[in-house]
Protein backbone atom coordinates (compact mmCIF):
# COMPACT_ATOMS: atom_id res chain seq x y z
CA UNK A 1 0.00 0.00 0.00
CA UNK A 2 1.39 3.36 -0.98
CA UNK A 3 2.01 6.07 1.58
CA UNK A 4 -0.78 8.61 1.82
CA UNK A 5 -0.65 12.34 1.34
CA UNK A 6 -1.07 12.92 5.07
CA UNK A 7 2.38 11.46 5.70
CA UNK A 8 4.09 14.14 3.68
CA UNK A 9 1.76 16.92 4.75
CA UNK A 10 2.05 16.12 8.45
CA UNK A 11 5.81 15.86 8.29
CA UNK A 12 6.07 19.18 6.53
CA UNK A 13 8.40 17.79 3.88
CA UNK A 14 8.18 19.14 0.35
CA UNK A 15 7.40 16.64 -2.39
CA UNK A 16 9.84 17.81 -5.04
CA UNK A 17 11.59 15.13 -7.14
CA UNK A 18 14.73 13.77 -5.59
CA UNK A 19 16.87 14.22 -8.68
CA UNK A 20 16.66 17.99 -8.67
CA UNK A 21 17.49 18.60 -5.03
CA UNK A 22 19.49 15.81 -3.43
CA UNK A 23 23.20 16.12 -3.13
CA UNK A 24 24.46 13.98 -5.97
CA UNK A 25 27.38 12.67 -3.94
CA UNK A 26 25.22 11.39 -1.09
CA UNK A 27 23.80 7.89 -1.26
CA UNK A 28 20.10 7.71 -0.58
CA UNK A 29 19.35 5.17 2.15
CA UNK A 30 16.20 3.07 2.14
CA UNK A 31 14.09 2.60 5.25
CA UNK A 32 11.20 0.14 5.24
CA UNK A 33 8.36 0.49 7.74
CA UNK A 34 5.92 -2.37 8.37
CA UNK A 35 3.09 -1.34 10.67
CA UNK A 36 0.61 -3.82 12.07
CA UNK A 37 -2.24 -1.33 12.20
CA UNK A 38 -4.50 0.50 9.75
CA UNK A 39 -2.91 3.57 8.20
CA UNK A 40 -6.04 5.65 8.90
CA UNK A 41 -5.88 4.98 12.64
CA UNK A 42 -5.32 8.35 14.38
CA UNK A 43 -2.55 6.98 16.61
CA UNK A 44 -0.77 5.49 13.61
CA UNK A 45 -0.92 8.77 11.73
CA UNK A 46 0.66 10.46 14.76
CA UNK A 47 3.19 7.64 15.08
CA UNK A 48 4.52 7.72 11.51
CA UNK A 49 4.71 11.50 11.75
CA UNK A 50 6.71 11.19 14.99
CA UNK A 51 9.06 8.72 13.30
CA UNK A 52 9.68 10.93 10.25
CA UNK A 53 10.08 14.10 12.30
CA UNK A 54 12.58 12.42 14.63
CA UNK A 55 14.55 11.11 11.66
CA UNK A 56 14.61 14.63 10.24
CA UNK A 57 16.08 15.90 13.51
CA UNK A 58 18.87 13.36 13.06
CA UNK A 59 19.48 14.74 9.57
CA UNK A 60 17.53 12.17 7.54
CA UNK A 61 14.99 13.77 5.22
CA UNK A 62 12.69 11.70 3.05
CA UNK A 63 13.31 12.22 -0.68
CA UNK A 64 16.63 13.92 0.14
CA UNK A 65 18.96 11.39 1.73
CA UNK A 66 16.53 8.61 2.68
CA UNK A 67 13.54 6.99 1.05
CA UNK A 68 10.88 5.68 3.46
CA UNK A 69 8.59 2.90 2.23
CA UNK A 70 5.51 2.40 4.41
CA UNK A 71 3.30 -0.69 4.52
CA UNK A 72 0.24 -1.12 6.74
CA UNK A 73 -1.11 -4.60 7.50
CA UNK A 74 -4.27 -3.46 9.36
CA UNK A 75 -4.17 -6.64 11.43
CA UNK A 76 -4.64 -8.82 8.32
CA UNK A 77 -2.44 -11.96 8.67
CA UNK A 78 -2.10 -12.33 4.89
CA UNK A 79 -0.87 -8.76 4.48
CA UNK A 80 1.98 -9.23 6.94
CA UNK A 81 3.61 -11.82 4.69
CA UNK A 82 2.89 -9.87 1.49
CA UNK A 83 4.25 -6.59 2.82
CA UNK A 84 7.27 -8.24 4.43
CA UNK A 85 8.25 -9.76 1.08
CA UNK A 86 7.79 -6.42 -0.69
CA UNK A 87 9.90 -4.49 1.78
CA UNK A 88 12.71 -7.03 1.95
CA UNK A 89 12.68 -7.21 -1.85
CA UNK A 90 13.56 -3.51 -1.95
CA UNK A 91 16.82 -4.25 -0.06
CA UNK A 92 16.43 -1.51 2.55
CA UNK A 93 19.23 -0.48 4.87
CA UNK A 94 16.96 -0.94 7.89
CA UNK A 95 13.32 -1.84 8.59
CA UNK A 96 11.09 -0.51 11.36
CA UNK A 97 8.46 -3.06 12.40
CA UNK A 98 5.53 -2.60 14.76
CA UNK A 99 4.02 -5.58 16.55
CA UNK A 100 4.95 -9.23 16.91
CA UNK A 101 3.17 -10.36 13.75
CA UNK A 102 5.13 -7.85 11.65
CA UNK A 103 8.44 -8.93 13.16
CA UNK A 104 7.62 -12.63 12.70
CA UNK A 105 6.77 -12.05 9.04
CA UNK A 106 10.01 -10.16 8.42
CA UNK A 107 12.00 -12.80 10.24
CA UNK A 108 10.81 -15.32 7.67
CA UNK A 109 12.18 -13.11 4.89
CA UNK A 110 15.55 -11.95 6.22
CA UNK A 111 18.14 -12.65 8.89
CA UNK A 112 20.54 -9.98 7.67
CA UNK A 113 18.69 -6.68 7.14
CA UNK A 114 18.66 -4.73 10.43
CA UNK A 115 15.21 -4.53 12.05
CA UNK A 116 14.17 -2.04 14.72
CA UNK A 117 10.91 -3.16 16.33
CA UNK A 118 8.37 -1.30 18.44
CA UNK A 119 5.44 -2.64 20.44
CA UNK A 120 6.69 -6.23 20.73
CA UNK A 121 5.91 -8.05 23.95
CA UNK A 122 8.50 -10.47 25.36
CA UNK A 123 10.91 -10.37 22.39
CA UNK A 124 13.19 -12.86 24.16
CA UNK A 125 10.42 -15.36 24.78
CA UNK A 126 9.28 -15.05 21.18
CA UNK A 127 12.81 -15.80 19.97
CA UNK A 128 13.38 -12.46 18.25
CA UNK A 129 16.43 -11.56 20.36
CA UNK A 130 18.84 -13.52 22.52
CA UNK A 131 18.54 -11.16 25.48
CA UNK A 132 17.44 -7.59 26.14
CA UNK A 133 20.98 -6.43 26.89
CA UNK A 134 22.59 -8.33 24.01
CA UNK A 135 20.04 -8.92 21.26
CA UNK A 136 22.42 -10.73 18.86
CA UNK A 137 21.26 -11.27 15.31
CA UNK A 138 19.75 -8.51 13.18
CA UNK A 139 17.00 -7.27 15.52
CA UNK A 140 16.65 -4.85 18.39
CA UNK A 141 14.16 -2.21 19.41
CA UNK A 142 11.58 -1.09 21.92
CA UNK A 143 9.42 -3.71 23.59
CA UNK A 144 5.80 -3.50 24.69
CA UNK A 145 4.92 -4.10 28.34
CA UNK A 146 5.46 -7.62 29.60
CA UNK A 147 2.63 -9.92 30.63
CA UNK A 148 2.72 -8.93 34.36
CA UNK A 149 1.22 -5.55 33.43
CA UNK A 150 -2.13 -7.26 32.88
CA UNK A 151 -2.31 -8.05 36.57
CA UNK A 152 -2.33 -4.28 37.04
CA UNK A 153 -5.29 -4.08 34.65
CA UNK A 154 -7.25 -6.44 36.90
CA UNK A 155 -6.41 -4.28 39.91
CA UNK A 156 -7.62 -1.14 38.15
CA UNK A 157 -10.87 -2.82 37.09
CA UNK A 158 -11.50 -3.99 40.63
CA UNK A 159 -10.82 -0.56 42.08
CA UNK A 160 -13.18 1.24 39.74
CA UNK A 161 -15.81 -1.55 39.59
CA UNK A 162 -15.69 -3.58 42.83
CA UNK A 163 -18.68 -5.69 41.76
CA UNK A 164 -16.69 -7.29 38.95
CA UNK A 165 -15.94 -10.93 39.78
CA UNK A 166 -15.44 -12.20 36.24
CA UNK A 167 -13.41 -10.71 33.42
CA UNK A 168 -13.93 -11.40 29.72
CA UNK A 169 -10.76 -11.16 27.65
CA UNK A 170 -11.28 -10.19 23.98
CA UNK A 171 -8.41 -10.79 21.55
CA UNK A 172 -7.54 -12.04 18.08
CA UNK A 173 -5.06 -14.94 18.37
CA UNK A 174 -3.98 -14.51 14.74
CA UNK A 175 -3.06 -10.86 15.27
CA UNK A 176 -1.42 -11.34 18.67
CA UNK A 177 1.02 -14.28 18.69
CA UNK A 178 1.80 -13.69 22.36
CA UNK A 179 -1.86 -13.77 23.46
CA UNK A 180 -1.45 -17.11 25.25
CA UNK A 181 1.22 -15.64 27.54
CA UNK A 182 -0.88 -12.57 28.32
CA UNK A 183 -3.96 -14.68 29.02
CA UNK A 184 -2.02 -17.04 31.26
CA UNK A 185 -0.86 -14.09 33.36
CA UNK A 186 -4.42 -12.79 33.65
CA UNK A 187 -5.72 -16.22 34.66
CA UNK A 188 -2.97 -16.62 37.28
CA UNK A 189 -3.54 -13.14 38.74
CA UNK A 190 -7.35 -13.16 38.71
CA UNK A 191 -7.96 -15.19 41.92
CA UNK A 192 -6.04 -12.66 44.02
CA UNK A 193 -8.65 -10.09 43.00
CA UNK A 194 -11.59 -12.43 43.54
CA UNK A 195 -12.09 -12.91 39.80
CA UNK A 196 -12.45 -15.68 37.27
CA UNK A 197 -11.55 -15.36 33.58
CA UNK A 198 -13.41 -16.14 30.35
CA UNK A 199 -11.42 -16.00 27.10
CA UNK A 200 -13.17 -14.65 24.00
CA UNK A 201 -11.06 -15.07 20.83
CA UNK A 202 -12.58 -13.18 17.90
CA UNK A 203 -11.82 -12.62 14.21
CA UNK A 204 -14.62 -10.34 12.95
CA UNK A 205 -17.13 -7.73 14.14
CA UNK A 206 -19.95 -10.29 14.20
CA UNK A 207 -17.87 -12.56 16.42
CA UNK A 208 -17.21 -9.68 18.81
CA UNK A 209 -20.90 -9.12 19.52
CA UNK A 210 -21.65 -12.83 19.74
CA UNK A 211 -18.72 -13.65 22.03
CA UNK A 212 -19.41 -10.79 24.42
CA UNK A 213 -23.16 -11.47 24.46
CA UNK A 214 -22.60 -15.14 25.33
CA UNK A 215 -20.09 -14.40 28.07
CA UNK A 216 -22.15 -11.53 29.48
CA UNK A 217 -24.96 -13.93 30.38
CA UNK A 218 -22.99 -14.59 33.54
CA UNK A 219 -23.26 -11.88 36.22
CA UNK A 220 -20.72 -9.29 37.38
CA UNK A 221 -18.51 -9.08 34.30
CA UNK A 222 -15.75 -6.73 33.28
CA UNK A 223 -13.97 -6.65 29.93
CA UNK A 224 -10.32 -6.57 28.88
CA UNK A 225 -9.35 -5.85 25.28
CA UNK A 226 -5.85 -7.16 24.68
CA UNK A 227 -3.44 -4.99 22.67
CA UNK A 228 -3.47 -6.30 19.12
CA UNK A 229 -4.04 -4.69 15.71
CA UNK A 230 -7.46 -6.32 15.34
CA UNK A 231 -8.90 -5.12 18.64
CA UNK A 232 -7.54 -1.64 18.00
CA UNK A 233 -9.06 -1.49 14.52
CA UNK A 234 -12.38 -2.90 15.79
CA UNK A 235 -12.50 -0.97 19.05
CA UNK A 236 -15.81 0.70 18.18
CA UNK A 237 -17.52 -2.69 17.90
CA UNK A 238 -15.94 -3.87 21.17
CA UNK A 239 -16.87 -0.69 23.03
CA UNK A 240 -20.43 -0.76 21.63
CA UNK A 241 -20.92 -4.38 22.72
CA UNK A 242 -19.53 -3.57 26.17
CA UNK A 243 -21.94 -0.65 26.50
CA UNK A 244 -24.94 -2.76 25.44
CA UNK A 245 -24.15 -5.28 28.16
CA UNK A 246 -23.11 -2.75 30.81
CA UNK A 247 -19.50 -3.91 31.01
CA UNK A 248 -16.63 -1.76 32.26
CA UNK A 249 -13.79 -2.12 29.77
CA UNK A 250 -10.06 -1.44 29.91
CA UNK A 251 -8.06 -1.24 26.69
CA UNK A 252 -4.47 -0.88 25.65
CA UNK A 253 -4.30 2.69 24.41
CA UNK A 254 -5.91 6.10 24.65
CA UNK A 255 -8.24 5.39 21.72
CA UNK A 256 -10.40 3.16 23.92
CA UNK A 257 -11.49 5.70 26.56
CA UNK A 258 -11.66 8.45 23.95
CA UNK A 259 -14.06 6.30 21.92
CA UNK A 260 -16.28 5.63 24.94
CA UNK A 261 -14.52 2.80 26.77
CA UNK A 262 -14.04 3.13 30.51
CA UNK A 263 -10.25 3.40 30.73
CA UNK A 264 -6.80 2.55 29.43
CA UNK A 265 -3.44 1.97 31.06
CA UNK A 266 -0.56 1.80 28.62
CA UNK A 267 2.69 3.37 27.50
CA UNK A 268 2.98 6.17 24.94
CA UNK A 269 2.41 4.46 21.59
CA UNK A 270 3.39 7.56 19.63
CA UNK A 271 6.57 8.55 21.48
CA UNK A 272 8.14 5.12 20.98
CA UNK A 273 8.26 5.70 17.21
CA UNK A 274 10.30 8.82 17.81
CA UNK A 275 12.60 6.81 20.07
CA UNK A 276 12.96 4.15 17.38
CA UNK A 277 14.34 6.82 15.06
CA UNK A 278 17.41 7.08 17.28
CA UNK A 279 18.21 3.41 16.62
CA UNK A 280 17.52 3.79 12.90
CA UNK A 281 19.94 6.72 12.83
CA UNK A 282 22.68 4.77 14.61
CA UNK A 283 22.26 1.77 12.33
CA UNK A 284 22.38 3.96 9.22
CA UNK A 285 25.64 5.40 10.55
CA UNK A 286 27.19 1.97 11.01
CA UNK A 287 26.14 0.59 14.41
CA UNK A 288 25.37 -3.13 14.52
CA UNK A 289 21.81 -3.76 15.82
CA UNK A 290 23.23 -6.55 17.97
CA UNK A 291 25.07 -3.86 19.97
CA UNK A 292 21.89 -1.87 20.74
CA UNK A 293 20.02 -3.17 23.82
CA UNK A 294 16.28 -3.66 23.69
CA UNK A 295 14.58 -0.92 25.68
CA UNK A 296 11.44 -1.42 27.77
CA UNK A 297 8.68 1.07 28.66
CA UNK A 298 9.34 3.02 31.84
CA UNK A 299 6.21 5.17 32.08
CA UNK A 300 2.52 4.40 31.74
CA UNK A 301 -0.56 6.61 31.48
CA UNK A 302 -3.94 6.03 33.09
CA UNK A 303 -6.88 7.56 31.19
CA UNK A 304 -10.41 7.39 32.60
CA UNK A 305 -13.66 8.26 30.84
CA UNK A 306 -15.74 9.73 33.65
CA UNK A 307 -18.84 10.02 31.47
CA UNK A 308 -18.73 6.29 30.75
CA UNK A 309 -18.21 5.53 34.44
CA UNK A 310 -21.36 7.46 35.31
CA UNK A 311 -23.33 5.69 32.57
CA UNK A 312 -22.29 2.37 34.11
CA UNK A 313 -23.30 3.56 37.57
CA UNK A 314 -19.73 3.57 38.81
CA UNK A 315 -18.18 6.02 41.23
CA UNK A 316 -14.52 6.52 40.48
CA UNK A 317 -12.50 6.63 43.72
CA UNK A 318 -10.82 10.02 44.28
CA UNK A 319 -7.49 8.22 44.60
CA UNK A 320 -7.86 6.92 41.02
CA UNK A 321 -8.78 10.36 39.73
CA UNK A 322 -5.66 11.77 41.40
CA UNK A 323 -3.51 9.13 39.69
CA UNK A 324 -5.09 9.57 36.27
CA UNK A 325 -3.04 11.30 33.60
CA UNK A 326 -6.22 12.29 31.79
CA UNK A 327 -9.89 12.34 32.80
CA UNK A 328 -12.45 12.55 30.03
CA UNK A 329 -15.59 14.38 31.13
Amino acid sequence: MKRRVFLRAAIGIATWPFAGHAQQSERVRRVGVLIAFDENDPLIQESVTALAQALARFGWSDLKNIRIDYRFAAGNPALFETHAKELVGRSPDVIVASGSAAVAALRQQTRSIPIVFVGVGDPVGQGFVQSLARPAGNMTGFSAPDAPLFGKWLQLLKEIAPRVTRVIVVFNPDALPIAASFNRTIEEAAPSFGMTVALAPVHADAEIEEAIAIQAREPSNGLISLPDPFTTAHRDAIIAAAARHGLPIIGANSLFPRAGGLMSYWYDNVAVYGEAASYVDRILRGTNPADLPVQQPTRYSLIINLKTARALGLTVPPSMLDLADEVIE
